[in-house]
């Protein structure tokens, strides 16, 4: 957008002694036309952009505006830099990359990064994610409403929000926005929409409220609470999936977990992931629910091995 890119060309101009048209041309993939009506905007709105013609010359701001780099130190600016790259990393795009650009231009001193630490929270739908995630930076930039099928545990329905923020949290990405059709304000997972698009339509934004330190309880009321015992040589999955608070050792060395659950199919999957080296204690009517499913996959299998399905 035409606001971003004159923010961009007025930070580097602060930052920079001079630069000439292609420069900034090549940085915001414009033409050099472009940039000459950008600087011409830039003088309308009263900021003393100087233009010098023929050989060194180029595009300036007057030294009393320049911006102080000193107010930050190089600790400072490099912690700033690796935020910035992590934003990347979660998102998977670029959107911060000129930025960084513009914050350490001149800062030769500044360590390379992953020099001392080495912070990665991209996850492996990251690629996947990234269209959404800069689907909903529009809408919440430009107030429209986004469109989705959402699937939920147990329904699928369209949605359609009002957003006003991305969160990530519990290592996913999620969109706060106001639900059109609870007529209230929800999370919506990014990873559990298809077809997400934007509306014909703009939306007048009003006070929302922050999603706040808001437990997966309040989006997922029907949670299970649940017992499990597991075989010690699976400790070291339990004590990073788990509190240690709900890991109690047991005189045989097994190790009984209390525990909640968002849904049965997934808790399903995730009990049968241990194999033999987990059993459901409770409640009562779940392990038989459970035993009846592992039922229904062993007679799948027996009758593969029997000759009476096709694998």
């Amino acid at each position: 957008m035409k606001i971003d890119r004159l923010i961009g060309i007025l930070s580097i101009l602060l930052q920079q002694e001079k630069v000439t048209a292609p420069y900034l041309a090549e940085k915001f993939e414009v033409s050099r036309r472009t940039i000459s009506r950008d600087i011409e905007a830039l003088c309308r709105a009263g900021i003393p952009v100087v233009t010098e013609q023929g050989a060194g010359g180029g595009i300036s701001v007057m030294n009393a505006c320049r911006l102080d780099r000193a107010l930050l130190t190089s600790s400072e600016l490099q912690a700033i830099l690796e935020g910035l790259r992590n934003l990347d990393r979660l998102t998977g795009s670029s959107r911060y990359e000129l930025l960084m650009e513009k914050l350490s231009a001149k800062h030769s001193e500044l360590p390379a990064a992953g020099r001392y630490m080495r912070i990665d929270p991209a996850s492996h739908d990251t690629r996947r994610l990234a269209p959404r995630i800069r689907l909903f930076q529009e809408a919440i930039e430009t107030h429209t409403p986004a469109v989705f099928r959402y699937f939920a545990p147990g329904q699928e329905s369209e949605r359609v929000i009002e957003p006003y923020l991305l969160v990530y949290r519990w290592q996913a990405w999620y969109v706060w926005g106001k639900c059109r059709l609870r007529g209230e304000f929800r999370l919506f997972k990014l990873a559990r929409m298809t077809g997400a698009g934007l509306l014909p339509e703009r939306f007048e934004p009003e006070e929302a409220p922050e999603p706040g330190d808001i437990p997966r309880e309040v989006y997922n009321p029907d949670r299970l609470s649940l017992t499990a015992v597991f075989r010690p040589e699976v400790r070291w999955r339990l004590i990073e999936e788990f509190d240690p608070e709900q890991i109690s050792e047991q005189p045989d060395g097994s190790l009984l977990v209390s525990f909640s659950w968002s849904d049965r199919p997934s808790l399903f999957g995730y009990l049968l992931g241990f194999g033999t080296r987990a059993r459901l204690l409770g409640p009562p009517e779940l392990v038989k629910e459970f035993a009846e499913h592992a039922e229904e996959i062993a007679r799948l299998y027996r009758e593969v091995r029997g000759g009476e399905r096709e694998p």
